[in-house]
């Protein structure tokens, strides 16, 4: 992750008792490896909750430098946002649309992704009332039981001639509940032979399989379209194989004051951990208001000046405390920048020591952590 190690000559975020580094050249190599392995499928990009936490506006913007020209969100306050950076982007939204907002999406030229025969004629009429066909995606069922038409009732809608008037429909859909296992796994193949029998009732239409993982599978997982998200931000979308993405997101703390334990003694709340004496020890600006998980006391590492160091205690609202007993002296003092998420702690490892995914921590990184945006050794940071 060069760009993120060139920004440490940089003075950290003064106001702020960590920050987060954005490595935008690195979001931007992982687009161009996902598209160029899903080609000749079009690649497209899932930048739902503030694109995983990394802020919406600077993703979306690279992206587009990038030939990215679709994207999918989650609701239709994201799609909004989403339209006022890029004008002429193709966005979808997954979770559909509403009577509230079915206006909303129609004026702004938005895409909902309908996922039930309700939300098919509510576009369908809304389509109507502006007279002229309203661009869509529809969504199939094809096991994960969460959003989409059921088999049946897609079989039921799809026997009726007249339930295209007014629709455009520019994606026929299904999403994979289970890729991230690989390349063996039964519900997948099950949820493809299934897709490929329901989407004969709309050949025509071009289909959009793949997220993350279902990109870096294989053809039979893609479809004509891509939508990958978790693999954009350089975190692994599979259990137990290797993919080819770059670090993205690291996230720093400021120490703020370094003490050796004199006596034998406890170390924060509850007194979860005992200090021997001469244990060294860095108390750091984050906590789980900035989304570092409570969990991760006792339990995680971080990275001081290079070297791997305990987490331990426990993680409190707006602090944490590692033993850095191991980093020397010279290294360490009030101000200097402790690793916590990246480089030589994996975001999946961190992830797996709060017994949670990297999408939980990405997307649960505060609001307060301030990101910095890194490109060719350049960064513009975001309060």
């Amino acid at each position: 992750m060069s760009s993120v190690g060139a920004s440490r000559a940089l003075p950290p975020p003064s106001v702020a008792g960590g920050w987060v580094d954005v490595d935008l050249a690195a979001l931007a190599s992982n687009y161009r490896t996902l598209a160029r392995l899903a080609a000749p499928a079009q690649c497209a990009a899932t930048v739902k909750a503030d694109a995983y936490g990394l802020g919406l506006a600077s993703v979306v913007n690279r992206l587009w430098a990038e030939g990215c020209r679709c994207f999918f969100v989650a609701n239709a306050h994201e799609a909004l946002a989403l339209r006022e950076l890029q004008p002429t982007a193709q966005v979808y939204v997954f979770n559909g649309v509403g009577v509230a907002d079915a206006p909303v999406l129609a004026q702004a030229g938005l895409r909902p992704v309908l996922n039930s025969a309700e939300q098919v004629t509510l576009w369908r009429d809304q389509a109507q009332k502006g007279g002229a066909p309203l661009p869509c995606a529809v969504h199939v069922d094809t096991g994960m039981n969460r959003l989409g038409l059921g088999a049946e009732d897609w079989r039921a809608l799809s026997a009726d001639a007249g339930w295209r008037d007014g629709l455009d429909v520019q994606l026929l859909m299904t999403h994979l509940a289970s890729a991230h296992r690989g390349d063996e796994d039964a519900l997948t193949a099950r949820q493809v032979s299934a897709f490929a029998a329901l989407r004969e009732a709309l050949p025509e239409v071009p289909t959009s399989i793949g997220n993350s993982a279902g990109t870096l599978l294989g053809p039979a997982t893609r479809g004509d379209l891509v939508r990958p998200g978790i693999a954009l931000y350089g975190a692994n979308p599979f259990d137990t194989r290797d993919h080819p993405m770059r670090e993205v997101a690291r996230v720093y703390g400021r120490v703020l004051q370094v003490r050796t334990v004199g006596a034998q003694g406890s170390v924060g709340y509850g007194g979860a951990f005992t200090a021997a004496p001469g244990t060294r020890l860095a108390t750091v600006g984050v906590g789980y208001a900035d989304g570092y998980r409570r969990e991760l006391g006792n339990r995680a590492h971080a990275s001081v000046a290079g070297v791997r160091v305990p987490v331990v205690g426990r993680v409190s609202m707006d602090l944490l405390t590692l033993d850095v007993s191991a980093v020397p002296l010279a290294d360490i003092r009030a101000g200097t920048a402790a690793t916590l998420i990246g480089g030589e702690v994996p975001l999946e490892e961190v992830a797996a020591a709060a017994q949670t995914i990297p999408y939980e921590l990405l997307t649960g990184l505060g609001p307060r952590l301030p990101r910095r945006y890194l490109s060719d050794g350049s960064s513009e940071k975001k309060s």
